[in-house]
């Protein structure tokens, strides 16, 4: 059995057991988390369930840890004009550990 979640923005394909980094979710460490933008659903039975039928899932997981991940380097550069910039970014990301998919 697997679900296809939205969670920031992306679309992540999710089995129960299943550890997953998403945008940064409000929670401390342990709590339980709710996904309830399910856009499709695999049964047990093999049927692909989407659409309005597949409303009415839920993802539920539980938060492992929040971190940044590793730097991205931005370098801006135009010739002949002595312009020289170099910029990083480290985005923020929340680890879930997905426990149960409630078609």
């Amino acid at each position: 059995m697997y679900a296809v979640i939205e969670a920031g923005g992306k679309q992540l394909k999710v089995a129960p057991g299943d550890v997953i980094q998403v945008e940064t979710i409000p929670g401390d460490v342990g709590a339980e988390v709710e996904f309830g933008r399910v856009l499709a659903v695999m049964n047990d039975s093999n049927e692909l369930v989407t659409g309005a039928a597949a409303s009415g899932a839920r993802v539920k997981g539980t938060i492992k840890s929040h971190g940044r991940s590793d730097k991205v380097i931005v370098f801006k550069f135009k010739r002949k004009k002595q312009y020289k910039r170099t910029i990083g970014h480290r985005q923020n990301y929340t680890e879930v550990a997905v426990n149960e998919i409630l078609a």
